[in-house]
């Protein structure tokens, strides 16, 4: 009755309805609901409102939809409601490109379970020791996370049986074939039941994509998030002109006045993500790089760190962000801009993730400015101009947090004997002229130097160029007037022949 229901939903009423369709106007087990609840959401986002329904009538499906649009929620409602929870056996196998993604998406199905323990869910990737995941694959789990090298391992050990799978997920099935995953993509798709449920998701649809789904999946429904619903309004963009030398100043001005909590930096090269990290530790802020280069296990304290919170910023590469799910990040830098524009996307879904609110800034050097447009023209966003936060901004930001901090001390600290030595300089002839006030303001400049505060000097020419087409459309129309004059002169005799 459920599928019948939500079928009849998806085919007729129309698509603003169905981004907005609330949890708990579905027919869904009440103990996913309180999993759904705890996770604070309330209405499902564009792909998963697209997605849910075909997936419970058992359809195969091909969705194209970024990362941070709430994909896991997407495929992992629907598989959660139809699992068999008396079974010992393999139902569910969900295939992703990196460890990390595999952590995550195995956590955000944990969230989900949380009132149905009687699920069982097991991740599976490499640089795990390989027999603490055969103990684990002894509780004989229902849901199966996995990378397809180590799922490969186990299948040729025997100790993974996907004889009884039903549903088969490839999550970001293009990042998958990126990595040279294909060949493992195409024995693990063979080597299941014929008889199943797949689902693939991807960022984009490659010749690749397009043979994988013509040669699997049956009749699916498509599902594709428009270039409009790509950067949700939860998002707010913004680009600041800035040159190459300014930017980390312009950085930690920024984080400085909207005292961001957890943010994270995207920078192009891994020499720029190991340069910036150095600059920011040195200016006294918790930073922590990230990039293809590092060990497995100096990724894995990085991203404790970020997730604990030890680590407020987070300076990564794209590749080595990929797939990364960090709830309440407040703000994304693009201290360098992408080359690829897809990039773009995946970096501010980083923020404002399942309908939050998010900030993202674009750092912008003068010749890249059409970059930015082909940003813009791709996303169809608005990406806001905005001025370079003033010295006298961050001064008095400084200055207010130093001020809590001194409160802070003066309600649990006893300054009795700092008091009195005050008095005493105070008595002293050399100090006649000053005022305790002089002796406040002296102690507060040395923690805040005045030398700190320079302004940044940058011309903002940007908002001149996107008038170029105008300036286009004039030039065109003064050429076209003096091309009809020279006609009309030309049959009074006087123009050029």
């Amino acid at each position: 009755v459920y599928m019948l229901h939500f079928v009849f939903l998806k085919a007729f009423l129309p698509l603003h309805y169905m981004e907005t369709i609330r949890f708990d106007e579905l027919e869904l087990n009440p103990k996913i609901l309180r999993g759904i609840k705890d996770m604070g959401f309330e209405e499902a986002t564009p792909v998963q409102g697209q997605s849910i329904g075909p997936m419970m009538a058992r359809r195969d499906m091909v969705a194209q939809a970024p990362t941070g649009t709430g994909k896991t929620c997407a495929f992992g409602i629907p598989l959660i409601e139809g699992m068999d929870t008396s079974a010992r056996n393999v139902q569910a196998l969900i295939l992703c490109p990196t460890r990390e993604l595999v952590v995550q998406t195995t956590d955000e199905l944990m969230k989900l379970t949380k009132y149905k323990q009687s699920i069982r869910i097991v991740p599976i990737y490499g640089g795990q020791n390989i027999e603490r995941q055969i103990m684990a694959l002894k509780r004989k789990p229902q849901i199966i996370v996995a990378t397809p090298g180590r799922l490969m391992d186990h299948m040729r050990r025997h100790t993974i049986r996907l004889e009884n799978l039903q549903y088969m997920v490839l999550d970001e099935a293009d990042e998958m074939l990126n990595m040279g995953f294909r060949e493992d993509i195409d024995t693990i798709l063979k080597s299941v039941p014929e008889e199943r449920q797949t689902v693939l998701f991807s960022a984009t649809m490659s010749r690749e994509i397009l043979s994988i789904t013509k040669k699997y999946l049956t009749d699916p429904v498509r599902v594709q998030i428009t270039k409009s619903q790509i950067t949700v309004p939860s998002i707010r963009q913004y680009y600041l002109e800035v040159s190459q030398e300014n930017k980390i100043d312009v950085l930690a001005r920024l984080i400085d006045i909207n005292n961001f909590k957890l943010s994270m930096v995207f920078c192009n090269t891994k020499r720029r993500v190991d340069e910036l990290t150095h600059e920011m530790i040195a200016r006294g802020y918790q930073a922590e790089g990230l990039h293809g280069d590092m060990k497995q296990s100096q990724r894995d304290r990085v991203m404790e760190s970020f997730k604990n919170g030890r680590a407020e910023i987070l300076i990564a590469t794209d590749v080595a962000a990929r797939g990364l799910d960090i709830e309440n990040v407040e703000a994304v830098f693009n201290f360098d801009l992408p080359e690829d524009l897809e990039y773009y996307v995946h970096r501010i879904g980083r923020t404002g993730r399942a309908n939050r609110e998010g900030v993202s800034y674009s750092f912008v050097g003068r010749r890249e400015m059409y970059k930015l447009r082909e940003i813009m023209n791709y996303t169809r966003a608005k990406i806001k101009y905005m001025k370079i936060p003033k010295a006298a901004d961050i001064a008095q930001v400084r200055t207010k947090q130093m001020m809590k901090e001194i409160l802070k001390i003066m309600e649990r600290e006893n300054l009795d004997r700092y008091a009195r030595a005050i008095e005493k300089f105070m008595g002293e002839e050399e100090f006649q002229d000053y005022t305790i006030l002089d002796v406040a303001a002296a102690f507060l400049s040395r923690e805040i130097p005045a030398e700190t505060f320079k302004e940044i000097e940058e011309r903002p020419r940007f908002p001149e160029v996107f008038k170029k087409k105008k300036v286009y459309s004039d030039r065109r129309e003064r050429s076209g007037r003096r091309r009809h004059t020279d006609r009309r002169e030309v049959k009074r005799g006087k123009g050029r022949r």
